[in-house]
């Protein structure tokens, strides 16, 4: 006895009901007619993309999902198709999977435990399950279960004592690094204790700030990995199952795709959250400002690299302050990778507000105020051609910067998306060198020189933070793992540095609740992942 089932590792548009159940169509289908499936896996909540926040909480949402599942299911003959979709039951809301046979919903399993941490919201929209899901398939007995189903004990145990053989899983499982050995090693403990083999099916592409990386996977009894799709793709692949003789199934080994390297993993992550914010929300390519600088040279090769060459734009827009290397460099790097660039220096809009303010400044030294009025002057000229030219503006600050305020608001943060938003200064040079390997597009002067924000004769960016090799180590234990003053300091940093640090990130909450959204690749990410208030008086 052979088993064929079908892993569709797609990339789903949330909201968009009627076309995503099109693809389910197609890809069904093609299971069908071209590998010679018995059925074929979706990801979690197929119908409604992933995730679709409070679109749940809206009636005609549910109506129109209602209505997508009852036109699909009688066009699903001759193979069964397990679709995730939110589900009213009785008035209730559930994340949920159907079984998709002969014409009609066969079975519905709802998922039982909810993840409300992190990034994920569910007990705001949905109800748990309580419930196993086992129906037969070819003879087989398969279970169902639901992304976090796997992350603890219960659901799985629960099919396997139901009498599953198989048990399939749908996920919607976002990126971070290390994330593809952590869901291995998480459902390896699953079937160690029930000795059955898993189907992990996994959401691939990008929404808002979240990606979600495939690397769908089947591992059998013993734990070991049997088949492994390749990561940021889309995929339909089918695995092969054959009894051992005793009634026990075991998955015939395919491809084995290795995972991604952290580095070419998080470039991938970050390709991926490009092209699918630029391309889903209809923007017409991208623009950006090109400073010579580290942190720009590395969002425009990843803008090329997401969207092409031909939908990116840059523009150079140097100060009196700007070093000529600088100017050299940006302009090398656009035509290395073969964009279309413009210089448009600032300095008479610079000069026009100097001149409008005097009166007010009432000859006051200068200071920030005006390192901050340039970077308003270029983010005004950027923004400007972006509503011109239907492009989205990508600003091109790190995580360095944003947690400790190294930013000006309507200036540098002024724009629609922050690829580099969750990624350290220090990973922004492991980065450039990764892509550099590849092919050389950012010069080695801009890797090997002091970065600097250049809106003052001279500046370095260390006049003004800890050298990045102290600072991101302390912003890692603060923001990402939620470490005390006390513990960071214990760890070997020192206390007046680590004070400080947190002082800045602290004080600068509101600029990044005003800051565009951006990819997240860490465990804890700007955004809807961290939620601190602005206003605090809480000493940390």
């Amino acid at each position: 006895m052979n088993l064929r089932i079908a892993i569709a590792q797609l990339d789903f548009l949330v909201g968009d009901v009627e076309g995503n159940a099109e693809r389910v169509l197609a890809a069904t289908m093609r299971a069908r007619d071209e590998l010679g499936a018995d059925a074929v896996v979706f990801p979690e909540l197929t119908l409604a993309g992933y995730p679709p926040d409070d679109l749940i909480l809206r009636a005609d949402f549910l109506v129109a999902v209602e209505s997508a599942l009852a036109a699909l299911a009688p066009r699903v003959q001759g193979i069964d198709a397990i679709v995730g979709f939110p589900e009213r039951h009785d008035g209730l809301p559930f994340n949920s999977a159907a079984v998709l046979r002969d014409g009609g919903i066969h079975k519905i399993y709802r998922k039982q435990i909810l993840p409300n941490y992190g990034v994920f919201d569910e007990k705001r929209h949905f109800l748990p399950g309580s419930e196993s899901c086992v129906f037969d398939l070819a003879g087989v007995p398969v279970g169902l279960t639901i992304c976090e189903d796997i992350w603890f004990p219960g659901p799985v145990e629960q099919a396997a004592a139901a009498g599953a053989g198989l048990v399939l899983n749908l996920n919607a499982s976002p990126f971070h690094v290390g994330k593809t050995a952590e869901r291995e090693h998480v459902v390896r403990e699953r079937v160690s204790a029930v000795g059955v083999p898993l189907v992990y099916c996994n959401l691939v592409g990008g929404q808002d700030e979240l990606v979600f990386d495939g690397g769908s996977f089947v591992m059998d009894a013993a734990g070991k990995v049997a088949h492994r799709a390749v990561q940021f793709q889309e995929t339909l692949e089918v695995v092969e199952f054959a009894s051992d003789g005793e009634g026990r199934l075991l998955p015939r080994h395919s491809q084995l795709a290795e995972p991604l390297e952290e580095v070419a993993s998080v470039y991938q992550a970050l390709l991926t959250g490009i092209r699918d914010y630029v391309i889903k929300n209809g923007f017409r390519g991208a623009v950006l400002g090109l400073s010579g600088g580290i942190d720009s040279a590395l969002t425009l090769a990843l803008a090329v690299d997401a969207l092409g060459a031909d939908q990116v734009e840059a523009v150079l827009m140097p100060s009196r302050y700007t070093a000529d290397m600088s100017i050299e460099d940006a302009r090398l790097e656009a035509e290395a990778l073969g964009v279309a660039w413009h210089l448009i220096p600032i300095e008479p809009v610079f000069r026009s507000f100097l001149e409008l303010l005097a009166e007010p400044f009432g000859g006051a030294a200068p200071d920030v105020t005006e390192e901050n009025i340039q970077a308003r002057c270029r983010g005004v000229i950027l923004m400007a051609l972006s509503n011109k030219q239907g492009r989205i503006l990508l600003t091109t600050g790190n995580k360095s910067e944003m947690s400790v305020g190294y930013a000006t608001l309507y200036g540098d943060m002024a724009g629609g998306f922050a690829p580099l938003k969750d990624v350290s200064k220090l990973l922004v040079y492991r980065l450039a060198e990764y892509r550099n390997a590849i092919a050389a597009v950012i010069p080695a002067r801009v890797i090997e020189r002091p970065p600097s924000a250049e809106l003052r004769p001279d500046q370095k960016d260390e006049d003004s933070l800890p050298p990045y090799a102290v600072l991101d180590p302390i912003l890692a234990l603060y923001v990402e793992q939620d470490r005390s003053i006390a513990e960071i300091v214990a760890a070997g940093y020192p206390e007046d540095v680590v004070r400080r640090v947190v002082r800045m990130v602290d004080r600068n909450e509101y600029k990044r609740r005003q800051a565009p959204p951006g990819v997240k690749i860490t465990r804890r990410a700007f955004g809807r992942e961290r939620r601190f208030p602005i206003t605090c008086g809480f000493e940390r």
